[in-house]
């Protein structure tokens, strides 16, 4: 696919984007309202991963090393680089510059099981995997409503789904209002908003390896069929020519993108503008080839919520802000300047 624009190679990019995204764990690790000088921090981290000897007088700075921000800022990292790479699906499955994670309607379907936990104490027998799990499953729910209802005899076709998924967004939204305002609990009805906007803060290292493990196979997937999708983005007669099956291929990406969502969505809330953003970030670096992309767009989302989740717990400290205003506040003018200098991609004259 050829490119007249003058573009970044990718390789240096990566390992560009790979280093700082290192540092930025550390700094996550770093910075928040409790005080760690960054050497202290260091020599905590290097005592955990070769099993040094700790002082007495560091066990309280360790657990809230080891404990609470280490995994908060792993889980960052992971869900930023999940939302940016089903972006990049999502974008490639409904053929549409404006599609991101969310259009399908399944952030919203987890929210009301996320919801019907905090307000109803709905699965309390879960104990703290109760809202991951209800959103998880309300997630999975929702993406089969979705296809069910877009899919026809003719097959999956990109408007019905975009039209789909915004429909029933809008009915599970209005499902997830009517929780929040006929709940009497205050602080219920708090943090049921805190997760609407996104929040990190119920991060733990059980939730980790799972968001992990969806993230990096859906990741490894989309990199398989990167040529696949190069061949969708030209349109069904072509990809259909270059011996590319659409309509399977779309069936495929609808399900790892719902899979991944859902994950994700079920440990983070929902965090908008990521899963938008980043693809198009990724393809004014390095172009529009998806194996190219690939590779860097989860590395730049990774990136970026990491550092807005620092921003999050730091700047009113202690009171922490939710991520999804952050990502709103980054997202929408970043937005607007890249659509405004690539008018022709986003359907206007150059």
């Amino acid at each position: 696919m050829s490119d007249p624009v003058r573009r970044i190679p990718t390789v240096p990019l990566a390992v560009g984007l790979a280093t700082a995204l290192l540092v930025s764990l550390v700094c996550g690790v770093a910075f928040g309202a409790s005080g760690i000088e960054l050497p202290r921090v260091l020599r905590l981290l290097g005592a955990g991963l070769t099993g040094g000897r700790l002082e007495a007088s560091d066990s309280a700075a360790y657990a809230i090393v080891w404990e609470l921000r280490l995994p908060r800022t792993v889980l960052a990292a992971v869900v930023g680089g999940g939302l940016a790479a089903t972006g990049v699906a999502v974008q490639a499955l409904v053929r549409n510059a404006l599609a991101d994670p969310f259009v399908l309607g399944i952030s919203s379907g987890a929210a009301v099981g996320a919801n019907a936990v905090l307000l109803l104490g709905a699965f309390a027998s879960l104990g703290v995997w109760a809202v991951s799990v209800s959103a998880f499953g309300s997630a999975l729910l929702a993406m089969a409503l979705v296809y069910l209802a877009a899919r026809t005899a003719y097959g999956l076709t990109p408007l019905r789904l975009v039209l789909t998924g915004t429909a029933l967004s809008y009915g599970f939204s209005a499902l997830t209002t009517l929780m929040v305002f006929s709940s009497d609990n205050a602080e219920a009805a708090r943090d049921a908003m805190m997760w609407l906007l996104g929040s990190l803060g119920g991060a733990t290292w059980g939730k980790v390896p799972i968001a992990a493990c969806a993230v990096l196979a859906g990741i490894a997937y989309l990199a398989c069929a990167a040529g696949r999708l190069d061949a969708l983005a030209m349109g069904d007669e072509t990809s259909a020519s270059l011996g590319v099956d659409p309509e399977r291929l779309r069936r495929e990406l609808f399900v790892v993108t719902a899979a991944v969502t859902g994950t994700v969505v079920a440990v983070s809330g929902a965090i908008g503008f990521v899963g938008l953003l980043m693809p198009h970030l990724a393809r004014m670096l390095v172009g529009a080839g998806h194996r190219r992309v690939l590779a860097v767009a989860p590395l730049a989302g990774a990136l970026l919520l990491v550092w807005v989740d620092i921003a999050s717990r730091t700047l009113l400290a202690p009171a922490e802000l939710p991520v999804g205003v952050f990502t709103a506040v980054l997202g929408v003018p970043a937005f607007l300047l890249m659509m405004r200098r690539r008018g022709q991609a986003f359907g206007g004259a150059r």
